[in-house]
């Protein structure tokens, strides 16, 4: 009894502790100072890579909305490649780049859908900016985005910066809002992460990379374009963080069964993201960020299982001492509660990933959401994004 009471104890511990540790840390940090120069007079040129498949509903929006954006003309190209859509995409690109936007616009259309990286590394051969900078078809930027992200990237160690989602129909359900309030907790957590060191954790909505700091998006084919190319940029030694100001507007899926599949697409991408940066730490090509990297690899790799450990053995125990249900009266407080779901959910979606990853099954390929109800052009108008 003794040793199944101390074992509970410690995969408690594997399965919160350092979950809570770090997230205090972090939260700690994300009020400290930058530890970097900041610019407002730096304006590097800017190629806007936007990839596209099937986009007809929105595509044309997305494009208004790039062409409000305060920041020089002559520094500014718009790059969409297209994934042979079958419907009307290309059509309405073409034609809007027919009237003169106010920026630099090339359309390209691979022939076959490979996915979202391949899609952007095809790109990238013909961007001539300094800066690549991400731009999904179903993100919407502030018109001031760029002029309050690039004077982060004026200091040479900073390789890339990402800004944080804002979701346009947070009360639309309780899933989005529930993802409204996880939002705000993670952002918390990639802003202490930058200041501390560099943040791991990027958003394909807005993700700005210096030419100079990686080579090609996804390098070790993780199917994270985001994530996956900030492994590339913090082994060439520099920083990549979270712009507080660089907020970027999207929606999100309405339904619980939507939320489940974009997460746990997302998270067999982070388990390979992971699994990389756990090879690059034994082989000692990790040198300046160590501070993020160990613990998030810690919490993406092992903590699933600590924790699936624990309810099994939590089980065991009060199925032969009921008494022990006196434990969770915690869980009356909503902000554990919360806390707790948002817990369980994210690390049975990292166990189930694992599971798959380590049976060859990928969701890499780039695919729309369930739901765009939120992307509607009186939702944009109404942030003044359109």
């Amino acid at each position: 009894m003794f040793f199944l009471v101390a074992l509970w104890l410690l995969f408690g511990f594997l399965s919160f502790g350092p979950a809570a540790f770090i997230f205090c840390y972090m939260r700690r940090k994300s009020k400290d100072s930058w530890p970097t120069r900041v610019d407002s007079d730096y304006k590097p040129r800017v190629s806007f890579l936007v990839p596209t498949y099937n986009e007809s509903s929105i595509i044309l929006l997305r494009l208004i909305n790039l062409s409000r954006l305060k920041y020089p003309r002559d520094l500014m190209e718009v790059i969409v490649v297209d994934s042979n859509s079958s419907d009307d995409t290309v059509e309405i690109v073409k034609e809007f780049s027919g009237r003169g936007p106010p920026f630099s616009m090339k359309v390209l259309v691979e022939n076959d859908r490979r996915g979202k990286s391949h899609a952007l590394n095809y790109g990238l051969d013909y961007c001539q900016g300094d800066v690549i900078i991400i731009s999904d078809a179903d993100c919407f930027w502030p018109s001031d985005i760029l002029e309050k992200a690039m004077p982060f990237l004026a200091d040479p160690s900073v390789g890339a910066i990402s800004g944080p989602k804002i979701l346009l129909n947070s009360e639309q359900t309780w899933v989005t809002r529930v993802e409204e309030s996880y939002l705000k907790w993670a952002n918390v957590l990639r802003l202490g992460e930058s200041i501390a060191g560099s943040t791991v954790f990027f958003e394909g909505g807005f993700s700005a990379f210096k030419k100079e700091a990686f080579d090609r998006f996804d390098p070790y084919g993780t199917g994270s374009d985001d994530c996956g190319t900030v492994i590339g940029v913090i082994q060439n030694n520099f920083r990549t963080m979270l712009v507080p100001e660089a907020g970027f507007y999207s929606a999100f899926p309405e339904s619980f069964r939507g939320k489940l599949s974009i997460k746990l697409r997302r998270t067999n991408q982070l388990v390979r993201v992971f699994a990389k940066y756990l090879d690059l730490l034994v082989e000692g090509k990790v040198k300046t960020t160590k501070i993020t990297v160990v613990p998030n690899t810690f919490l993406y790799l092992f903590s699933p299982m600590a924790l699936v450990i624990l309810i099994a053995l939590t089980a065991f125990l009060v199925l032969n001492f009921p008494l022990l249900l006196v434990l969770f009266a915690f869980l009356i407080i909503p902000s554990i509660r919360f806390y707790l779901y948002e817990v369980l959910e994210s690390n049975f979606l990292l166990f189930a990933s694992t599971f798959a990853v380590l049976l060859g099954k990928r969701f890499s390929i780039w695919s729309q959401p369930e739901d765009r109800t939120g992307l509607t052009r009186e939702a944009l108008q109404r942030v003044n994004l359109i």
